[in-house]
């Protein structure tokens, strides 16, 4: 599927509240949505609804219904590759590396107002 990528990034950040398939569809659409290339909305929502459908099927699915009708997580209980995938995404943000101390940057600009 085209947007498989896509659905499965924005799902591993939503966590474990899900996001409903309009909302999905939208973030989808808005990151495929170029200068050059203008993806049909109807298709994209209809590929992402077909997408949560599919692989939402049993208890072991890769994604899960959360309870509330139309709303998507990625099912990190009952599914290995889901857990997988959580960790692959929290790996991905940048770790910030601690600098050594900064030195106080001196101010060498000069003062016009100075009296000679």
């Amino acid at each position: 599927m085209a947007y498989e990528q896509q659905i499965l990034h924005i799902l591993s950040h939503v966590g474990e509240r899900g996001i409903s398939v309009s909302a999905l569809a939208k973030h989808v659409y808005n990151h495929c949505n170029t200068l050059f290339t203008q993806p049909d909305f109807q298709q994209v929502y209809t590929q992402v609804q077909q997408y949560l459908l599919k692989n939402s099927k049993s208890a072991y699915s890769l994604i899960e219904s959360t309870g509330r009708r139309g709303y998507y997580r990625l099912n990190t209980q009952g599914s290995a590759d889901a857990r997988q995938l959580m960790l692959n995404f929290l790996e991905e943000e940048p770790v910030e590396e601690e600098t050594e101390s900064e030195k106080p940057s001196q101010d060498l600009s000069l003062n016009l107002f100075d009296d000679f």
